[in-house]
This record gives C-alpha cells, structure tokens and sequence, in this order.
C-alpha cells in the first residue's frame, strides 16, 4: 500500500510538472505583439491587445522635468501604420521579469530601441496582462524612455 502511496504521488509531481507555465505564454504574448511592431502589422498586434488597452509613457521635458503622458492605443497604432517601410525599427528585449496571480500578469521588459541600426534610447516596458479565457491580452502597457545610461 506504501509504495502505490508513493507511486502516486510520484505521478502526480510529474503531471504537474509537464504543463505548462503561463508566465511562458505571458512573453509569447509579449513576443507577438513586437512581431507586429517591427513589421507594422497592426492586426497582429491586436491579437494580443484587450478591447481597451491604456498606455502610458514616462519621460521628462527638454528641461529634465518628470512627465507622464497618456497614448491612445489607436493613435499608437496609427502611427506604427503610417511610419515608412524604408524605417529602420527594432526594439529588443534584454529581459523578462514575469508574475502571474490566476487570470492577471504583469511584466517587466528592460529594452533598447534602435532606429536605423543605431540606439536611439532605451528604459524599460510594464505590461499587465488578463487572460480573457482564450489567451494572455495586454491591456495595460507603460514605459521608461530615455537617451543616457543606455548599455550600447
């Protein structure tokens, strides 16, 4: 009896570990909404995104004074659309710092933003996320930019 016992709880342990780990398919999400971005694939990005989506940008005024300035997400996307195809675009990710509580996520994305090969500026993405049944929607995006301190 013992050893069906254990057994069991062997099992178990094994089964649980095969699923999967919804912070993986929190960056998937991630992933494909800056597949979209660099090919200005506004559609795809909305694959991603919840009905509503709030952005935000953190940033300071030529003078160095600390601003938060509120996006449409439609003005956002608008202007990804409308950018040339001849541009140069790429924002890489150089970390993932994922939490996940049930149906809500939340990550941390450090990034570099390059225009034309060059860096341009750098900081850091804050994604919440809800998983809406279907799949991991961004529904909250705010970011850090600036121009030092930048690693490159």
């Amino acid at each position: 009896m013992r050893s069906i016992c254990i057994v069991i709880c062997l099992l178990s342990f094994g089964a649980g570990k095969a699923q999967d780990k919804p912070e993986s398919a929190v960056q998937e999400t991630i992933e494909r909404f800056f597949e979209g971005f660099h090919k200005r694939d506004t559609a795809l990005m909305r694959t991603v995104m919840g009905r509503e989506v709030f952005m935000q940008r953190i940033g300071r005024t030529p003078t160095g004074t600390p601003v938060l300035k509120n996006e449409s997400m439609e003005d956002f996307l608008t202007s990804m659309a409308n950018l040339p195809d001849t541009l140069q675009i790429q924002e890489r990710l150089l970390d993932y710092r994922i939490q996940t509580d049930g149906n809500m996520a939340h990550a941390w994305t450090p990034y570099e933003f390059y225009l034309e090969g060059k860096l341009h500026h750098c900081g850091v993405n804050s994604f919440q996320l809800f998983h809406d049944g279907s799949g991991w929607k961004i529904i909250y995006l705010v970011d850090t930019r600036r121009v030092e301190d930048c690693k490159s």
